[in-house]
């Protein structure tokens, strides 16, 4: 019997950001973007992924991993910083309990508040034991989740199309990050914002992968007109599966009840009533409560959930409607289907009740018949589906990335694109030096890849914590150079190589002849 079905893609990606070795119950401003994924993105969907099992829901997500997300779930400081960091925030939660006492709206917020603190530090200490990605390897054994590997560091593939082999050195460390991590090979490749440039499906065929997933508008614009529209995989040319995204937009369902974000505590408080989470003369980091809905009235939780029940079976009747008369179209044995991608991350950020939706949204679309399949659940007879061309595009706000080179971080590309051209001449002038040599090749390496992630410029971009992504770039850059400058006069200061090579003690696996070009 033809099935309906919902793929729902949860990209998990976080840049590295490094958290501050000098004073164990100090974390800087930034390292807060971390220490907030975890609490509002990855307990989360684990929390997700344990009521699908529970409730033994006949239901599997995709995942999107990437290798610096992968490093930060396991770096043991992090792990040490973040217990420290729900230690302060569930102090500060037991003021806010007793400021608010005279004041029964704003109290019952603040014990929520605080008990969801101190419930994500039970999880994630005594369920979790600390070990998140053991935790995602576990539910994807399972049949729960299925693992999509991504660029290494997140790379906008389109603005480096003309340079395979970067190409090829993302794709490659990605997957290894997931063989390493979860001992597992992936079918599928995340695009980075979904950045698509003729030639790209290429580099991802060659690595054995079987499917991506691309902007509907790369389908629609095809050269040749997708017969299955958006329900139905096709393929390039080159044979590589690939699935359109239906556009889901937060604006639809967000309404009035909703926490509004930008009354957010740490705007509006006293530096001393915000201790012990902010630290007087310390930058203000968003401690996610709001005692306000986004109709300025008092905020209740209860109330947004019903409206976040509402709101998903709104939802699932229109993607079951949707999807019954894609069928009535493409004939009743077709198994049509819908593949949404959420920014985890992004959506969390200014959407508390995205993942109560989400659930709600899950449970509704099964009741009105529809099943929840990853990708490659759908991939049967695959070498029947159609080929096309598809048209370059990305999932950002004009469908283009404009936004990866917009007036504020157009100046990043060229450094880019230098250093890119100068790893691959490395590569090809020390093919097989060791010792020191090959520590400074791997150190060039790692800062290159580290820099290349595009959330840098996203943040320079938006102006989310700007001058911490420009920071970090222009030192990553200018390290690049260093070793280039180091190898090409055969000198080295050891005692900096060193003290640079401690910093980012990431990807220890990585070499530098991921860089070379492929035989």
């Amino acid at each position: 019997m033809a099935s309906k079905n919902l793929v729902f893609i949860l990209n998990l990606h976080c840049p590295y950001i490094k958290v501050g070795q000098n004073d164990s119950t100090a974390y800087e401003a930034e390292s807060s973007l971390v220490f907030q994924q975890i609490s509002n993105v990855f307990l989360p969907v684990l929390d997700l992924l344990s009521f699908i099992k529970e409730n033994k829901l006949d239901a599997k997500l995709a995942l999107v991993f990437s290798a610096t997300l992968c490093e930060i779930l396991s770096d043991s400081e992090i792990k040490k910083k973040y217990n420290k960091w729900l230690d302060n925030l569930i102090e500060f939660g037991q003021k806010e309990i007793e400021r608010n006492k005279k004041d029964s709206a704003a109290l019952k917020v603040a014990e929520e508040n605080l008990a969801l603190a101190q419930k994500n530090k039970e999880r994630y200490n005594n369920v979790w034991n600390c070990d998140l990605i053991k935790a995602f390897g576990s539910f994807a054994n399972e049949g729960y989740a299925e693992i999509l590997s991504t660029c290494g560091t997140y790379l906008f593939m389109p603005h480096f199309a003309d340079m395979t082999e970067i190409l090829n050195a993302q794709v490659e460390s990605g997957l290894y990050a997931i063989k390493q991590y979860f001992g597992r090979v992936s079918d599928g490749f995340f695009l980075p914002e979904m950045g698509y440039a003729p030639g790209i499906e290429n580099v991802i065929k060659s690595y054995g992968l079987s499917y991506t997933i691309l902007p509907a508008q790369s389908f629609l614009f095809s050269e040749v007109a997708p017969q299955n529209g958006i329900f139905m995989n096709a393929r390039c040319q080159n044979g590589l599966s690939i699935f359109a995204s239906d556009e889901f937009s937060s604006e639809q369902i967000v309404c009035d009840e909703c926490q509004d974000s930008s009354k957010d505590l740490a705007w509006e408080l006293s530096p001393k009533a915000l201790t012990p989470f902010i630290k007087e003369g310390h930058a203000r980091i968003r401690t996610f409560w709001s005692y306000q809905n986004r109709e300025g009235k008092n905020y209740s939780i209860k109330n947004a959930f019903q409206k976040m029940q509402e709101a998903a079976k709104n939802f699932a009747n229109e993607k079951s409607a949707v999807l019954k008369k894609a069928q009535i179209i493409l004939g009743d044995d077709a198994d049509v289907s819908l593949c949404l991608v959420f920014n985890a991350a992004e959506l969390a950020s200014s959407w508390r009740e995205f993942f109560d939706w989400l659930r709600f949204a899950l449970s509704a679309s099964l009741e009105e018949g529809l099943k929840i399949s990853a990708p490659y659940d759908l991939l049967e007879g695959k070498f029947k589906a159609q080929k096309i061309t598809p048209y370059p595009a990305a999932f950002s706000e004009f469908s283009y990335g404009e936004n990866f080179i917009s007036s504020k971080n157009s100046w990043m590309i060229r450094y880019l694109r230098k250093a890119s051209e100068r790893i691959v001449d490395l590569v090809s002038r020390f093919p097989g030096d060791g010792g020191l040599k090959t520590r400074l090749l791997n150190l060039a390496a790692r800062e290159l890849l580290l820099v290349q992630d595009c959330s840098l410029a996203k943040m320079v971009d938006m102006n989310d914590f700007s001058d911490y992504a420009t920071e970090f770039f222009k030192r990553g850059i200018v390290s690049f150079s260093n070793v280039f400058d180091a190898l090409g006069s055969n000198t080295v200061s050891t005692e900096w190589f060193c003290s640079l090579e401690k910093l980012h003690p990431v990807m220890p696996w990585l070499n530098y002849r991921i860089f070379s070009k492929k035989k």
